[in-house]
């Protein structure tokens, strides 16, 4: 099996008002005042499923119900409060806009770090850079600094760089929602590519179309709690249900 998630629980501590400088807080305790109170907020519970090499999982669910968070654990830049989270292969994620990237340093520079983070050797990364910086459409901005692209050059120099490591399992968060049209289906091509390459591709998006057309499972996730996971099109009528019944 290519991911585990056995019981898996995340829990957030949050405290209602902060207090943003150190001075603060020695000022309330000197002062016999009280610090504002923490609270434990779960934004998952008790999250168990599979996915097998070669299959595709779209990950649903309204504003806030952890989506985001399970892919995080997964891709493993976070750790659960409890359970496990196994991933027998190399992955590749584009969960957050500009993660990992450097907004002082150029494009190029940027492909070739996240590249190698992502498992490339330094060889692979450059031989492959010109390619990436192609397939993002990129190449005359090569040598412009991050924090000069749009967020759409952004995504789509962060997807290109995804797709080219040649992963096992493919992760994609909602950050291809900000490219456009033309673009997002020249992604949706590769992803269809890669699909048949035998990757596995874990999407999380409020598009349901993309969903059925890429999954083949689907996980619903509603205030961190699993409400149904099967089949893409049973799982996306019964969200269809919820988000009716929600709205009448």
């Amino acid at each position: 099996m290519l991911v585990e998630v056995q019981n898996v629980s995340k829990r957030f501590t949050l405290r209602e008002a902060r207090a943003d400088h150190l001075s603060a807080i020695l000022t309330a305790l000197f002062r016999d005042r009280k610090i504002a109170p923490r609270r434990n907020f779960w934004a998952l519970r008790d999250i168990s499923f599979g996915l097998d090499r070669g299959q595709s999982m779209g990950v649903i669910g309204t504003n806030g119900s952890g989506k985001s968070t399970l892919l995080k654990l997964i891709n493993q830049t976070m750790r659960p409060t409890t359970g496990c989270v196994k991933v027998n292969g190399r992955r590749s994620a584009l969960i957050e806009l500009g993660a990992g990237f450097h907004m002082d340093f150029p494009g190029r520079d940027n492909a070739m770090l996240a590249s190698m983070i992502m498992g490339m050797t330094q060889r692979q990364a450059r031989e492959r850079i010109d390619d990436i910086l192609a397939f993002a459409e990129l190449e005359q901005f090569a040598q412009t600094p991050i924090k000069y692209y749009s967020s759409g050059m952004q995504a789509r120099l962060g997807f290109s760089v995804a797709v080219a490591v040649k992963p096992d399992l493919l992760i994609v968060d909602e950050v291809l929602a900000v490219g456009d049209a033309r673009f997002v289906e020249k992604c949706r091509k590769r992803i269809r590519e890669m699909q048949g390459d035998g990757v596995s591709v874990l999407l999380v998006s409020h598009n349901l179309d993309d969903v059925s057309s890429v999954c083949d499972n689907a996980l619903w996730i509603e205030k961190g709690v699993v409400r149904a996971f099967g089949p893409s099109g049973e799982v996306i009528a019964q969200y269809q249900d919820f988000l009716s019944e929600a709205g009448s």
